[in-house]
């Protein structure tokens, strides 16, 4: 039999599936990084964490929200076994900011003075936890609302009356060198200063945060933010 014959033949049709903390991070999975890896064959799922069950009443489940690290691990261990193909790939979207004490390598990354060896060592220890060749973890720095920062202008152009906050909240992040080194402090966090700059987008962030991504564009997204870009690319060379 010759080496032709004895090749494995390409896997096709793949799948990503993305367990993400909110409606946020889903609405960005669904309405921006679908159309991102349908121009590469490759269908996305995106479903917010369980965290709780109506026992009454199994039909009823609440998603949303990543209070304990036991919840993450539940649904992605149940997703994993439910999906065995070769053609699926497992990912996250969980922000740094706010990230439960119980997680995996947490007490580790905290002794971490740089933030992306931090999430490093987070992702690398959420990997190992999950134990599926398939799983690719992702934690954003420091949270969603980074990837705003990417290009403030989309946000200057949804918010004219806010023109001037806007470019104070520039100038305060214009000396780093990306938006996922903005701070995750409590009130200095990226989405606390977009509050502070322009109060509607607290009520309105699960749909003018993935629309304002949608608007800045992957290319942005990954050429100002390292860590984003990363998972992207390794997302897209496990399914090529």
């Amino acid at each position: 039999m010759g080496k032709e014959c004895l090749r494995r033949k390409p896997l096709k049709n793949f799948r990503i599936n993305f367990l993400v903390e909110g409606q946020t991070e889903q609405g960005f999975v669904n309405s921006v990084l679908r159309n991102h890896f349908a121009l590469l064959s490759i269908v996305v799922t995106a479903r917010c964490i369980t965290t709780q069950q109506d026992q009454r009443a199994p039909h009823i489940v609440h998603r949303g929200g990543l209070n304990t690290y036991r919840h993450a691990y539940d649904d992605m261990r149940k997703w994993t076994k439910r999906e065995k193909a070769g053609n699926v790939r497992f990912t996250t979207m969980f922000d740094l900011y706010g990230l439960p004490g119980d997680f995996p390598g947490y007490e580790e990354g905290t002794k971490e003075l740089d933030p992306y060896l931090r999430v490093s060592i987070l992702e690398k220890a959420f990997k190992e936890s999950i134990g599926d060749w398939r799983f690719i973890p992702y934690i954003q720095l420091h949270e969603f609302e980074a990837l705003i920062f990417s290009d403030l202008d989309k946000l200057d152009t949804r918010f004219p009356k806010y023109s001037q906050e806007i470019q104070k909240l520039a100038a305060t992040t214009s000396k780093l060198s990306s938006p996922e080194l903005i701070n995750d402090g409590s009130a200095t966090a990226p989405s606390k200063r977009i509050i502070a700059a322009i109060p509607q987008y607290k009520t309105a962030k699960a749909s003018l945060g993935p629309s304002i991504a949608s608007e800045i564009g992957i290319p942005t997204l990954k050429s100002q933010c390292r860590h984003f870009r990363e998972w992207i690319e390794q997302l897209t060379s496990s399914c090529t």
